[in-house]
């Protein structure tokens, strides 16, 4: 049976970022994710982490001015810097939290940077970026995501993210698959994720369309709770989806489809 994470941007919104992990405990979560950890000290976290016992699974590295609309800057090449100072941001936090997986958001395309230069800078930042995270036992992941919900991410396909991986070079470098995302660009779930679950380390949920519970949507979530016992993945499934209403009335799908 998957482990569920419960993604404390998207869920809980009911209450304030500190009150998500009681809420989270309370729901009968274990594990917990989140897009930042920065806007607050490290030990605040690991606090509420430690007080209701859960396990934080995954945190992106900082991805830029969010408020502005940037979606991670490692693609850019005039934002070098800034980057790698982000990884050691990350590292610091990952440290006190006890996270032993990173992901990376790469970004938007930015104008007037031509697609071949951004990709260089991409290839230099993540192998950069993982060797540093291997120095304290931390995997990097990259995360397709689709571009009708970010127009120009750079990174928008399952083979592009292996491709990468393989210019990278870096052994800890892995896929971050969200079902809702790769549904929304290329289809083929089941498949893909069988075809390279060795490269898979996290997978993230929502359904299609809307972006809602699994359940209310397009997608056999039955089925590919089955699957991912079935081909054998061990790792956490992040629930990042919008709640149709409020996220205790929306939990009731864990019990349907048998998945804690």
């Amino acid at each position: 049976m998957p482990k569920l994470a419960a993604n404390l941007t998207m869920l809980f919104n009911e209450v304030g970022f500190l009150d998500r992990f009681e809420a989270a405990a309370r729901a009968g979560f274990r594990g917990v994710e989140f897009l930042f950890p920065y806007a607050f000290h490290a030990d605040q976290i690991a606090d509420r982490l430690n007080r209701f016992q859960l396990d934080l699974v995954l945190h992106n590295l900082p991805a830029g001015k969010w408020e502005a609309g940037e979606r991670g800057i490692a693609c850019h090449p005039d934002r070098v810097g800034e980057f790698q100072d982000g990884v050691g941001d990350a590292i610091q936090y990952a440290k006190v939290l006890g996270v032993q997986q990173l992901n990376c958001l790469v970004g938007i395309l930015p104008q007037n940077v031509r697609r071949e230069q951004a990709q260089e800078t991409l290839v230099e930042n993540l192998r950069f970026a993982a060797r540093k995270l291997a120095a304290e036992k931390i995997d990097l992941l990259i995360e397709p995501i689709n571009t009708f919900d970010i127009p120009g991410f750079f990174l928008s396909r399952t083979q592009q993210a292996l491709d990468l991986i393989g210019q990278v070079g870096e052994p800890n470098l892995y896929v971050q698959y969200d079902i809702y995302h790769m549904q929304r660009m290329e289809g083929e779930i089941a498949a893909t994720l069988k075809a390279n679950l060795p490269r898979i380390k996290h997978v993230q949920l929502a359904d299609n369309p809307g972006r809602n519970e699994p359940g209310t949507g397009e997608l056999n979530y039955g089925f590919l709770f089955s699957w991912l016992d079935q081909i054998g993945y061990t790792g956490w499934v992040g629930c990042e989806y919008k709640p149709r209403t409020s996220t205790e009335a929306g939990l009731g799908w864990r019990a349907q489809f048998g998945v804690q």
